[in-house]
């Protein structure tokens, strides 16, 4: 009865470590088996972001991932030119309907009229690409920066649906959402590296390209750079507990 009480602990141990190590932006692979330099994991709505900088000629590669609030919800990661804020933001915004996924860019000029919003961006980009694995999709892009650029406001968004007009609805006004913003310094010490990525057991959806959407949504907040220090001092607590138990179950 002992060993087994033991045993029992012993797995919910393993599941508890294996959920938090999961929970890193270096633990994620990508089907389309693309390569970063960088990785974080942002401070809320569940999101990573994934990217290289190539400061020959300022272009910089992003893989952006977080759940939608909804299934059938969307996502976006934004470059922001003039503050850390929901307007003026260059966004691309993707979201899943029966299976497919869609991709769309914005110029965000207000909070609650995405009619007004343009599908042109001040910034260059290119090679947009989604994929959906897990309930969370991955949004892929390569932008034109200026040059010699050393760090970019960004803001990300998920939000919970599309409206019958392929506009993207309105996001959660939680803090969660209205925090999903910080500073992206390109260079310098980073938080993390991105792994060599190896293709998951569930094909990507397949990606289309549509031009409209916007960048807003809800969500659970998220860890930092530090997640893998929280995850080993929660290893440490439940490791404490195991011995405690075990001391009650021989005692």
């Amino acid at each position: 009865m002992a060993r087994l009480c033991f045993t029992l602990v012993i797995l919910a141990l393993a599941l508890l470590v294996s959920q938090s190590e999961s929970l890193t932006c270096t633990s994620q692979r990508f089907t389309n088996k693309n390569v970063y330099t960088n990785c974080t994991d942002l401070s809320y709505l569940n999101a990573y972001l994934h990217w290289t900088y190539n400061t020959s000629n300022s272009t910089l590669s992003i893989a952006f991932t977080a759940p939608p609030s909804k299934p059938e919800g969307w996502v976006s990661w934004s470059i922001n030119p003039v503050k850390l804020s929901m307007i003026s933001a260059q966004a691309i915004l993707a979201f899943k309907h029966k299976d497919n996924i869609t991709i769309n860019t914005y110029n965000v000029t207000s909070y609650d009229d995405p009619t007004k919003w343009g599908t042109q961006l001040s910034y260059e980009v290119w090679d947009l690409s989604a994929e959906e694995y897990n309930g969370n999709i991955t949004i892929f892009g390569k932008w034109k920066l200026p040059e010699k650029t050393k760090m970019v406001n960004q803001i990300w968004q998920v939000g919970p649906g599309i409206t019958d007009k392929g506009l993207p609805l309105p996001h959660d006004k939680s803090l969660n959402n209205f925090n999903a913003k910080g500073t992206l310094q390109l260079l310098g010490t980073q938080s993390g590296a991105s792994p060599t990525p190896s293709p998951p057991a569930a094909p990507p959806s397949p990606a289309g390209l549509v031009p409209g959407a916007p960048a807003p949504a809800p969500a659970g907040k998220k860890k930092s750079a530090s997640t893998r220090i929280g995850g080993r001092i929660s290893v440490g607590f439940y490791m404490g507990l195991v011995v405690i138990l075990w001391s009650f179950i021989v005692f």
